[in-house]
Formats: C-alpha cells, sequence, structure tokens
C-alpha cells in the first residue's frame, strides 16, 4: 500500500495538475469534469468546468486532485507534501519550479541531515518539503 495524497484547489485543479505534471515529468489521468457529476448533487453554472476528480502519476506514486465544488474543504494547513529524490540537485530543481510564483518558508539548503532540504508553499497554496537522500557533507 502507498499513501496518495489527495489535493483540493478552488477552480485551479486543472491548471496546477498539468504545471505538477511538467515539473514531475509526470501524466494526467482519469479527469472528471464536475459537469459529469450526477443530478442529486448540483454544481453552479460557474463550476461545470471545475474538476471533480483527476489523477496525476508521479514516478512509482500518485497525487490525486480535485476542485473544492462543494465548498467543503478548508485550505491545507498543518499538511506538506514531503518528496525526496536521490540527490541535492535534483531535489534543488523540483523546489525551484515550485517556488516560482509561491512563497519559500526554508531556503533550499544544506542541513545536518541531507545535502539539501527545504520548504515552501506553491502558487496554488500547496505546502510542500522537498529533500534529498543524499547524506551531508562531511564536517
Amino acid at each position: 500500500m502507498h499513501p496518495i495524497p489527495y489535493l483540493f484547489f478552488n477552480g485551479q485543479c486543472r491548471q496546477a495538475l498539468d504545471f505538477y505534471a511538467d515539473v514531475f515529468d509526470g501524466e494526467v489521468s482519469g479527469v472528471m469534469p464536475a459537469s459529469q457529476m450526477p443530478p442529486e448533487f448540483p454544481v453552479a453554472d460557474d463550476k461545470k468546468d471545475w474538476i471533480m476528480h483527476a489523477r496525476l502519476g508521479v514516478g512509482d506514486g500518485a497525487i490525486m486532485a480535485s476542485d473544492n465544488i462543494m465548498e467543503t474543504s478548508a485550505p491545507m494547513d498543518g499538511c506538506s507534501v514531503m518528496l525526496s529524490y536521490p540527490t541535492a540537485a535534483e531535489a534543488r530543481a523540483v523546489f525551484d519550479r515550485l517556488a516560482e510564483g509561491g512563497e519559500i518558508t526554508m531556503a533550499f539548503e544544506p542541513t545536518f541531515w541531507a545535502a539539501g532540504f527545504g520548504t515552501l508553499r506553491d502558487r496554488f497554496g500547496v505546502r510542500w518539503m522537498i529533500g534529498s537522500d543524499e547524506p551531508p557533507a562531511a564536517a
């Protein structure tokens, strides 16, 4: 079993997943627009193009996502998506892409536990922790 993060957006799900697919060299699949929801779940006309569900393949894992169509999901607080890469260079490249238009909360730099680690909130409001499996340089 592999845990799968499920992200909620407010009308930017398609844009976010397309961006993440580019960053992670992944593939978006299973996209279901809100217009396909059954009649017992009415959708406002201005949300018919929002995403009810989608999947993004990321390496051996996945991220699933949708727009907050029913307006029942609070903003993502107290949770981050953590990704770890074999090298600090790979991790840094992903960190820099995710940081475009977002807010860095901890600069990507060497730490006592890894050759590189940093945190950020991307332009869609998702919090990320990006690190490296590469050990820190010997002191």
